[in-house]
């Protein structure tokens, strides 16, 4: 018989609120500004709070005039916080006893307030490299992007030369064809008869645009700009660079065979089977590869990219006299506040609770805090990871030290899992460069005298050795290995030769030097 009973049981769940907080940890950095930006575009709670420098009131600001406060004031400075006409009453309830996913610090303290307005979260304007200061004309109508200079495409460079060329209609048309496939490293790996069958390849005013026309049409792209532009492959790439050159060009002749015919051989260094096949002495075949060698396998690479791939740093690390400082990158930190006056106009109204405007306060409210967590966390967490890792900056990779998340988790009294999102799609701008923060937990390696050491110690010193060895006489990954060992490092043959293959080194006879 079907009946219904009451059992308690206990469970974990997140709230809205923590539920928001650890999916803003988990963000990258552009992705994170994405993200207060929309918040900004709907909330009509959230206001965008300028730096200093572009509304020109430095000055009221560091007096803190209408309650706004820096995320970056240090501890125990917090700012006078406007509290009064905010609607507090009935939105936060129970918010208290939340339990956080993150630590309390005096950094949390010291910048933000529950209360109102009276929190500020920085925010970089869209297009951080635009500058912002510049107010154009009178109308206002000009920004300093416009007179930025945007780098030019390889298809934009190609396009613009097919224009001074006296082409008819149709072969013009095959001619943009061909340009537009090319790859960004100015390669056609599309096959000319698939280009013919392709969509816009069609009749065209009766005519059609055979395979034909198509390669005429590529031989016209390859002689627009830069020479190897249009190649099918690197040996025709290199052929069509030689090509370009002079024709009383020392060992040119030598080298159009080589890439002609033996390319293989060359990047296997069979020096004795090319003279043999090529019938020249080892003086002439050394010119030759060295004029071979000078010349660039992917032509395209010299032209701008139409996507960009940024990566702003999450965290600065700077010496300040003799200790390493790491603060939170100031382009990353949010800016935005309560606006005041529409929070003081709901707290007057007959609006309740669970009206839609009571949410969107209590949303704003939540992103606020939760954004400031964010950086708390991460700035914490890069903290430790400078203290336990402090001879990396000073000596280089070669002296990291193996390390895991559970490491900091216990250090700094958070779970392991809120350590991961902190450092996933993080980075660390450092005086040796911008390092991912997952950069600095490698993996823990025996040594022979019972100690450990890191994965990433192990590669710096293979490509130490691998930098010291003789060229003619290059260390192969056995000898490599057999190296390592007496230096304490037991590792695997197949273990340097993956370590070598993820620095991109090739092996013993592709380094060898005649």
């Amino acid at each position: 018989m079907p009946s219904i009973a009451l059992h308690a049981r206990q469970h974990l769940a997140l709230t809205p609120r923590l539920q928001q907080a650890v999916r803003l940890l988990q963000l990258s950095s552009l992705e994170f500004q994405q993200e207060l930006r929309e918040a900004l575009d709907t909330n009509p709670f959230l206001e965008y709070v300028p730096p200093a420098s572009e509304t020109g009131e430095a000055a009221e600001a560091a007096d803190g005039a209408a309650g706004i406060g820096s995320a970056a004031a240090p501890a125990g400075e917090a700012p006078a916080m406007a509290t009064e006409g905010t609607g507090e009453s009935g939105l936060d309830a129970g918010m208290a006893q939340e339990t956080s996913p993150y630590a309390e610090s005096s950094y949390a303290e010291s910048s933000y307030s529950d209360e109102g307005s009276g929190y500020t979260a920085e925010m970089p304007t869209p297009g951080a490299l635009r500058t912002s200061s510049y107010r154009g004309g009178e109308d206002g109508d000009s920004e300093a992007s416009d007179w930025v200079r945007v780098p030019v495409t390889l298809r934009e460079q190609l396009h613009e030369a097919l224009r001074l060329s006296p082409l008819d209609d149709l072969d013009r048309i095959a001619t943009q064809i061909v340009i537009e496939a090319l790859d960004d490293d100015g390669y056609l790996r599309q096959d000319l008869a698939d280009l013919a069958d392709g969509e816009g390849a069609g009749d065209t005013a009766g005519d059609t645009l055979d395979e034909d026309r198509l390669r005429v049409a590529l031989r016209v792209v390859q002689t627009l700009d830069r020479p190897g532009i249009g190649a099918r492959s690197l040996s025709e790439c290199l052929a069509l660079q030689l090509e370009a050159m002079p024709h009383d060009t020392p060992y040119r002749e030598l080298a159009m065979q080589i890439v002609s015919q033996h390319l293989e051989r060359l990047a296997r260094r069979e020096h004795g089977e090319l003279q043999r096949q090529l019938g020249c002495d080892a003086a002439s075949l050394q010119a030759a590869s060295a004029l071979v060698r000078r010349l660039d396998p992917k032509p395209g690479n010299h032209y701008g990219r139409a996507d960009g791939g940024y990566v702003i740093p999450d965290v600065i690390v700077r010496q300040v006299r003799g200790k390493w400082v790491v603060s939170v990158n100031p382009a990353i930190e949010p800016r935005a506040r309560i606006h005041k006056l529409y929070a003081e106009m709901f707290a007057r109204s007959d609006q309740t609770s669970r009206s839609p405007l009571a949410q969107q306060l209590q949303e704003a409210r939540w992103l606020i805090r939760n954004a400031h967590k964010r950086c708390e966390t991460i700035l914490r967490v890069g903290e430790c990871i400078v203290a336990r890792q402090k001879a990396f900056f000073q000596y280089g990779e070669i002296a990291l030290r193996p390390m895991l998340l559970r490491d900091v988790a216990d250090e700094l009294g958070l779970h392991e899992s809120t350590v991961s999102r902190a450092t996933g799609n993080k980075y660390m701008a450092t005086p040796r460069g911008i390092f991912e923060f997952k950069r600095f937990f490698p993996r823990e390696l025996e040594t022979r005298t019972g100690g450990t050491c890191s994965a990433a110690a192990v590669r710096a010193l293979i490509k130490e050795m691998i930098n010291a060895e003789d060229p003619r006489d290059p260390l192969s990954d056995v000898i490599l290995t057999q190296e390592l060992e007496k230096q304490g490092v037991q590792v695997a043959r197949r273990t340097v030769t993956k370590y070598r293959q993820m620095m991109k080194l090739p092996a013993a006879e592709m380094r060898r030097q005649i």
